[in-house]
C-alpha cells in the first residue's frame, strides 16, 4: 500500500493543450479518471486513489485546463463544455475500454454529468462528488418541500458565483476567495496542504483569471446539456455538512436515481468528503465499481 501512496507525475499532450497528469496504480489496470473541482487541485484524490489502485485500478487525475502544470488551451476556451471534450479525448489517449469510469468533484463532476448523459461517452459509469446531476435538482412529486427549504437557503451559499463575476477583482483576490472557500466548506479540515497545491496551480493572476472563466462561461446557449438526465449508472455523494450545495438538496435528488443508480449522504463530512471521511467515500466507491484485482484473482 505504501508504494501506491505517491503518485506518478506526466503530462500528456491533448488538442491545443497539455495536461499535467498524478497516477496511482497498475499501468496495465482499467481506467478511473478523476476530475478535480474548484478552488482545488488533481491533489485532491490523494486520500483515495491509493486504496482504489490497491483493488486494481488505475487512477488517473488530470490538472484541468486553466490549472497549472496545465497548460493554458490555445484556443482560450475555459468552459466546462471545453473540459468535458478534453477528459473524452484523455480517456481515449489512455485507452479507454468498456470498464473505465469517471470520477468527479465540484467542477469536476458536473463536466462528469455532461457526460454522464451522453449516450456515447466513453464511460460506463460515474461517481459524482458534492454536485448531482442538474437536472435532478429539480423538484418531483414529493420533494417540494425539501427542495423550496434548500432553495431558500442556497443564495447564502452561492455568494462567491456572483463574486466571481467581477471582472478584475476576483481573479486579483483570488488567494482570499479560495481560503474563504475552503474555511467555509470544510471546518475543522486543516487544508494546509490543498491550498500549497493550489497556490501552486494558479500561482498568478492569469491563471486565476482562467479558472474563474468556468464561472463566467456556464450560462448560455449550451445550458440545455448541462441539464440532462443521465443515461449511465450514477453514484452520487454529497456531504450532510456541506456548505456549498445546501445538503437539503439530497432529499430531491436521491429518489430520483433509480437503480443501479444511488445517492449516499456521507455523514460528518462538508463539500469535500473524499477528503473530510475518505474511508467512506473509499468503501461507497469500490461497493459501487468492484475490485479489477480480485476479477483477476489476486
Amino acid at each position: 500500500m505504501d508504494q501506491l501512496a505517491e503518485p506518478r507525475a506526466s503530462s500528456i499532450e491533448l488538442t491545443g493543450l497539455g495536461l499535467g497528469l498524478l497516477e496511482w496504480g497498475p499501468p496495465g489496470g482499467p481506467l478511473l479518471l478523476a476530475a478535480h473541482g474548484f478552488p482545488d487541485t488533481a491533489w485532491t484524490w490523494r486520500r483515495v486513489a491509493p486504496g482504489l489502485a490497491a483493488a486494481g485500478w488505475r487512477v488517473v487525475a488530470p490538472a484541468l485546463r486553466g490549472y497549472a502544470p496545465s497548460t493554458l488551451p490555445a484556443d482560450g476556451d475555459l468552459s466546462i463544455y471545453a473540459v468535458a471534450e478534453d477528459l473524452v479525448e484523455l480517456a481515449d489517449r489512455l485507452g479507454a475500454d468498456e470498464r473505465s469510469v469517471l470520477v468527479g468533484h465540484d467542477w469536476g463532476a458536473i463536466a462528469a454529468s455532461l457526460l454522464a448523459g451522453r449516450a456515447e461517452s466513453p464511460f460506463s459509469r460515474y461517481v459524482l462528488v458534492a454536485i448531482p446531476p442538474l437536472a435532478h435538482l429539480n423538484p418531483r412529486r414529493g420533494t417540494l418541500r425539501p427542495w423550496t427549504a434548500a432553495v431558500i437557503r442556497q443564495p447564502a451559499h452561492s455568494w462567491y458565483i456572483a463574486f466571481n463575476q467581477l471582472r478584475g477583482l476576483a481573479e486579483r483576490r483570488f488567494d482570499w476567495l479560495a481560503r474563504r472557500l475552503w474555511a467555509s466548506w470544510a471546518p475543522g479540515y486543516d487544508a494546509t496542504e490543498d491550498l500549497a497545491h493550489l497556490a501552486e496551480a494558479v500561482p498568478d493572476v492569469t491563471h486565476a483569471r482562467a479558472v474563474i472563466s468556468y464561472y463566467r462561461t456556464a450560462l448560455g446557449s449550451r445550458m440545455s446539456a448541462l441539464s440532462a438526465e443521465p443515461v449511465h449508472p450514477v453514484l452520487f455523494l454529497q456531504g450532510d455538512h456541506d456548505t456549498a450545495l445546501d445538503p437539503r438538496f439530497f432529499e430531491v435528488v436521491a429518489p430520483q436515481l433509480a437503480p443501479p443508480s444511488r445517492a449516499v449522504l456521507v455523514e460528518g463530512a462538508g463539500h469535500f468528503p473524499h477528503l473530510d471521511r475518505p474511508e467512506v467515500v473509499l468503501t461507497e466507491m469500490l461497493a459501487e465499481l468492484g475490485r479489477p484485482d480480485a476479477a483477476v484473482g489476486r
